[in-house]
């Protein structure tokens, strides 16, 4: 009997009763030696891109040839700055119409394309355009950060590198996601931010085998950036005293303005969007066009242009107040939604950290505690984590960009309270919007699978349908026909010899087959069937059982017991799995009261009185 049975080695039940927290295997290792040269990758591909926007910058604002760090708002253009963006907006729309329209856009959104819809797979052509593109827009005045295309570009090396080797798909992701972290951990000295975010935005899991070697290149990352870009926090302040309560208060009222504020952007951001779509020119002339705005936005408040790191540190500060920061606000709100929305090649984090900053800085100057800087810091991690949906990389991005750890409550309470909002007043973030547009659906609530929580013995049938091995076809049919409850609720059957042992398995597809042969159906349902079983155990996790089927291309198991594997159990099947999962749509949706509800009810019967009073 045990030799037809498909041979599944016996494991002894202290190896096989507990299952490990993670499914994490050697292969991690492998995974972290190669994040070690994508981590130095992605740290060049910073320090590249930074020196190429400087160039740029130099070059169309100033007139010269040189890579040392300048902002365009520092121009002498005067009306003649209406033309630098323009012309650099001209050559983005040439390159994505003849080159490839990957490059348009934010650069997170088409990242998740890849990770999700693409096999992690990026091409050559986009790993050079995209950094290309993106260097052009915000050196001619792009009122963009640097961030979104840095993390594509070093996602698309990571992507390239691990093309190199013979991995899976999901092992080609977390190298992809490692090259975005590292490069962003290059450009803003902020590792932890930049794996939380690979965690919150980018992997769409919490596994070690991601989880780890994205980190060994954020680290690496972070350390090759002493040498190439310098030491220290990008923007350091003063540290600021500790909050008390009116503070934490505070905290939370500029983290729910932040939120409305995110709901505004985004909005703004594809309302734009949507009116390019209608004018009767081809998506080329698009960026030149809202090019147009930015030189006027740059004429009006030239702290709008470009990547605005200076005008991030000096919010930090508390530089700014009034009506310079109404000024700021209103001006790069309305030019980065104009030119996001166009398709330019640019970021989206430098920009919310401005408007964030001006924002926080605004309310923070009707708050008896605290000063500007600090309320600006919480607008932004605030704005941020509302706007990406990011809450935790909002707020230990704006600590490791100051190393401020004293505005941790604040940054923290202001992050979650803007995140609160936008989830009840907009269904997807400016990332993802961008993907739902082109008919593709993200979700971001993470949980456990239920399928890895329960065993198989949790939701299997008990009452197994079975046949003796000697009965015919005809007689199964007749059986099946009349409806015998026994075999006719579920799609196969479980053949038995003489003593209740497991001898195969037949299906109605079996059934029918061995009747077109042998229309009287002579033929005994063993040699009909499959004696060459796959099953499953009691204590095997629904996760490896579902595998087994899906390897197999069945929709059925039967139950045996582990150390006698010809003795059935139980029976598995497609409707039983889909029961394991009604479990948890029961576990959201049906509501009651609990035994602690219930108590007070009990006691007034108990007591005599009636519990309509």
């Amino acid at each position: 009997m045990e030799k037809r049975l498909l041979n599944v080695p016996t494991k002894t039940k202290a190896q096989t009763d507990v299952p490990g927290d993670f499914r994490t295997n050697h292969r991690v290792i492998l995974l972290c030696a190669l994040a070690l040269p994508i981590g130095a990758i992605g740290a060049l591909v910073a320090k590249a891109l930074l020196w190429l926007i400087a160039a740029i910058t130099n070059l169309a604002f100033f007139h010269r040839l040189s890579a040392q760090a300048s902002f365009p708002e520092q121009n002498h253009l005067g009306f003649s700055l209406l033309l630098v963006p323009v012309a650099g907006a001209f050559i983005i729309g040439l390159m994505a119409r003849y080159g490839s329209e990957k490059i348009r856009g934010h650069g997170i959104p088409e990242a998740l394309e890849a990770i999700l819809l693409g096999r992690s797979l990026i091409s050559p052509k986009v790993a050079i355009l995209k950094p290309l593109s993106s260097a052009i827009s915000i050196g001619t005045g792009g009122p963009f950060g640097a961030e979104g295309p840095i993390i594509m570009t070093g996602g698309a090396f990571g992507s390239l590198f691990a093309q190199l080797f013979h991995l899976s798909s999901a092992e080609r992701k977390t190298l992809l996601v490692a090259g975005a972290a590292s490069s962003m951990a290059a450009v803003f000295a902020t590792p932890v931010a930049a794996v939380l975010l690979a965690v919150e935005l980018l992997l769409f899991e919490w596994k070690p085998r991601s989880f780890i070697p994205v980190a060994v290149a954020s680290i690496v990352a972070s350390i090759l950036r002493v040498p190439l870009l310098g030491a220290g926090p990008m923007f350091p302040i003063a540290p600021h005293s500790p909050l008390d309560s009116n503070g934490i208060f505070a905290a939370l009222l500029i983290g729910l303005a932040a939120g409305l504020g995110s709901w505004l952007l985004t909005s703004a951001v594809y309302a734009f969007e949507d009116f390019f779509q209608k004018l009767p020119v081809h998506w080329m002339w698009w960026p030149a066009l809202a090019a147009i705005v930015v030189g006027i936005g740059g004429m009006i408040e030239p702290r709008v242009l470009g990547t605005g790191y200076d005008t991030i540190h000096a919010l930090m500060r508390g530089q700014f107040l009034g009506e310079v920061l109404i000024g700021i606000l209103a001006a790069k709100a309305v030019v980065w939604s104009v030119a996001l929305g166009s398709g330019t090649s640019g970021g989206v984090l430098a920009p919310l950290l401005i408007i964030g900053g001006c924002l926080g800085s605004l309310l923070g100057q009707c708050v008896p505690v605290g000063d500007s800087g600090l309320w600006a810091m919480v607008g932004m991690g605030a704005i941020m984590g509302g706007t990406m949906r990011s809450p935790f990389t909002g707020t230990i991005f704006i600590l490791e960009l100051t190393r401020d750890w004293n505005a941790l409550p604040a940054l923290f309470i202001g992050s979650v309270a803007a995140l609160g909002v936008t989830v009840l007043v907009l269904r997807r973030s400016i990332l993802t919007e961008k993907l739902a547009r082109r008919g593709q659906h993200i979700a971001r609530e993470y949980s456990v699978d239920v399928f890895e929580m329960m065993r198989v013995g949790d939701v299997m049938d008990r009452q197994v349908p079975t046949v003796p091995a000697d009965m015919t076809v005809g007689e199964l049919s007749d059986r099946i026909a009349k409806g015998h409850p026994a075999v006719s609720r579920r799609q196969a059957v479980v053949i038995t010899d003489g003593n209740q042992r497991l001898a195969g398995i037949i299906t109605r597809g079996d059934v029918m087959r061995a009747l077109e042969n042998d229309p009287a159906g002579e033929l005994p349902v063993l040699e009909a069937g499959n004696t060459n079983v796959i099953f499953t155990y009691p204590d095997e996790l629904l996760h490896d059982a579902i595998a087994k089927m899906l390897r197999h291309s069945i929709g059925r198991l039967p139950v045996v017991r582990r150390d006698k594997p010809d003795h059935i159990v139980g029976y598995l099947g497609r409707a039983d799995i889909l029961g394991a999962r009604m479990r948890l749509h029961d576990e959201e949706e049906l509501r009651s009261q609990g035994p602690i509800g219930k108590w007070p009810a009990r006691f007034l019967v108990q007591t005599g009185e009636s519990p309509q009073r």
